[in-house]
């Protein structure tokens, strides 16, 4: 879209991480920005910088996507607004370190509710708009990790692997639609996810991580250059090369290592 009328952008989990760094690419862009996330304090700092430096427009909506009734209730918020939403950021997500049968049962199904349900719904409220309008996108944040089985993060792992395949059907279903669909899927990256993931615990493995702010902007132009599956880092996309190869046991094996807490 012109500068006179610049897209308007919604970003889950803003507040912080891969998030936070797609929303500086998207204002960089002159977009106008839609801040989702359970910090209001967070989102209110982040939205005044990029009006502030990016001279763009911003509207901050603190929400919790755990909750079931929390995308309806955005969805309705903006359309009794009359804002309409050209492009979509799922990216609001998180995870836990730790065996199924050891973490609470609760924790885990908001994981699946964040992860899984909340992005479907987003999906299905703001893509209908888009077809109708024939422009629009959506990117969905996924993870290396919906590509492997995931021992000791079993529920996340699985939920990144729904986003990866949901994300890849949309693509084939929608190419003549004018719609841009892309699932990025970062590697371990600098952010305050494994803090929250391993509630402050040390991992025994330890791996290098990529820089939030880098591997947003590699996420950013893979999109905006309407790539489906988008993987930051040599290291990363080696890894996703090596379980198309090696025997799914030793996958298993590896990974359950890889995730252990001291």
């Amino acid at each position: 879209m012109s500068a006179a009328n610049p897209e308007t952008v919604l970003i889950t989990g803003a507040s912080s991480g891969i998030g936070l760094e797609l929303a500086k690419c998207f204002a960089a862009d002159g977009c106008k920005l839609i801040l989702v996330a359970r910090n209001s304090v967070a989102l209110e700092k982040l939205a005044e910088e990029l009006r502030n430096k990016n001279k763009i427009e911003t509207v901050v909506l603190p929400a919790d996507l755990s909750l079931p009734e929390t995308p309806k209730r955005i969805f309705q918020e903006l359309s009794a607004r009359k804002i309409s939403v050209d492009v979509l950021v799922n990216n609001a997500g998180f995870g836990l370190h730790g065996a199924f049968a050891e973490l609470p049962l609760q924790r885990q199904l908001e994981i699946i509710h964040v992860n899984i349900p909340a992005l479907t719904e987003l999906t299905g409220l703001f893509l209908s708009g888009m077809i109708e309008r024939k422009h629009g996108g959506i990117l969905n944040v996924g993870s290396v990790a919906g590509f492997l089985p995931g021992p000791n993060m079993a529920v996340y792992y699985a939920s990144k692997a729904f986003v990866l395949s949901f994300t890849e059907a949309l693509a084939e279903e929608l190419a003549e639609a004018g719609v841009t669909i892309s699932a990025f899927c970062p590697g371990a990256t600098e952010s305050n996810f494994s803090q929250v993931a391993r509630e402050g615990k040390s991992r025994k493995s330890k791996t290098s991580k990529m820089l939030a702010e880098q591997a947003a902007r590699y996420g950013y132009r893979a999109f905006r250059g309407g790539q489906i599956v988008a993987i930051p880092g040599f290291q990363n996309r080696s890894l996703v090369f090596l379980t198309r190869i090696l025997p799914r046991r030793a996958v298993r094996k590896a990974v359950y290592s890889h995730n252990k807490l001291d």
